[in-house]
Formats: structure tokens, C-alpha cells, sequence
């Protein structure tokens, strides 16, 4: 299984159970998992190792696969959508999430982002093509800029209507436009 899938399981749960929803209390739900997954790099790994020959292999580096494996750890039954949109991909997720929240297509919902690099050969290819900066360093908006730098993280929001008593983060709004 792509070490991406694993960290979205637990991240995901522990956004969920730090929001005062235990397991038990989820199973069945109307709760949606949208996730953002940038790419896979794990299937890269699998066609060095016999494992990749697995007929679990398929299942494990799939990127569509990662916010079903959280809906289906969970039992949950609300939308379960994987984005992979390059960089925007976690951006495009949280926004789907909240849309979908927002259109009661869920009653609450899971919102996730996921990068891990496991291998140095991506980077090298967007650095041949000049994609990544030089210096590894992002200069948003500055004359040096030269590309951007790849980096690694995994997030998890749980997103629900909001309470009567205010408790929580009011977001009023998000908009995606190309690629983010």
C-alpha cells in the first residue's frame, strides 16, 4: 500500500476523533472523504520490488483508491473522491468538500491532502525540463523566482455545519480557478 494511503488513514481519523466523532459513531454515516493526492510515486517503487507484482499491487498505489480506503476503514457512506490536480490537488479537495457540505450532499465531510516524495527520479525530470527551481527554494512573486520546490505533508480537516454555539472555524468561502 502506497505510504500516502496509510498516513491519510491515520491523519484522517485523527482529525475526525479530535472533532468528537468516534468510530463507532461514524459507521454508517453521511460522511464524505475528499482527498487531494498529487501523484503516486509508490508505483515507481513497486516496479523494483516483487511486490509489484501482487494482485494487491493495483489496489495499493491506485490514487482513487486513497479516499475510498478511508470511507471503507471508516464505513462511511457519504462521497469519497480522490483529486489529483499537481500541486492544487489538496486546494481542489477542500473545496469539493465544502461545496458538497454546503449542497447537503453530506452531513459532514473529510477533507485531505497528501504528498510524500519516495524517490529522487520525479525531481530530477522536472528539474531536466527547468520546472524546479535551481536555488530549491519557491520566490513567489519575486524577480529571482526560477520554478518552485517539491515538498512533503499530509493534512486532514473534518468539516461540519455549523454549530449553534459558534464552537469551531466559520468558512465563508472558497473559489478554484485553473489548476488551483
Amino acid at each position: 500500500m502506497d505510504p500516502q494511503q496509510r498516513l491519510l488513514l491515520e491523519c484522517g481519523y485523527e482529525a475526525l476523533h479530535r472533532s468528537s466523532r468516534d468510530r463507532r459513531g461514524l459507521a454508517g454515516s453521511l460522511t464524505g472523504v475528499f482527498v487531494g493526492i498529487g501523484a503516486s510515486e509508490w508505483a515507481d517503487v513497486l516496479r523494483t520490488i516483487p511486490a509489484g507484482r501482487s494482485m494487491f499491487a493495483q489496489t495499493g498505489f491506485t490514487l482513487s483508491i486513497a479516499s475510498g480506503r478511508i470511507s471503507y476503514v471508516l464505513g462511511l457512506h457519504g462521497p469519497s473522491i480522490s483529486f489529483e490536480t499537481a500541486c492544487s490537488s489538496a486546494l481542489v479537495g477542500s473545496h469539493a468538500a465544502l461545496c458538497a457540505s454546503a449542497r447537503d450532499e453530506c452531513a459532514s465531510a473529510l477533507a485531505c491532502g497528501v504528498n510524500l516524495i519516495l524517490t529522487p527520479e520525479r525531481s530530477f525530470r522536472l528539474t531536466a525540463v527547468g520546472i524546479l527551481s535551481s536555488a530549491g527554494r519557491c520566490r513567489t512573486f519575486d524577480r529571482r523566482a526560477d520554478g518552485y520546490a517539491r515538498s512533503e505533508a499530509c493534512s486532514s480537516a473534518a468539516l461540519e455545519p455549523s454549530a449553534a454555539d459558534g464552537a469551531g472555524v466559520a468558512l465563508l468561502g472558497s473559489a478554484v480557478r485553473q489548476d488551483g
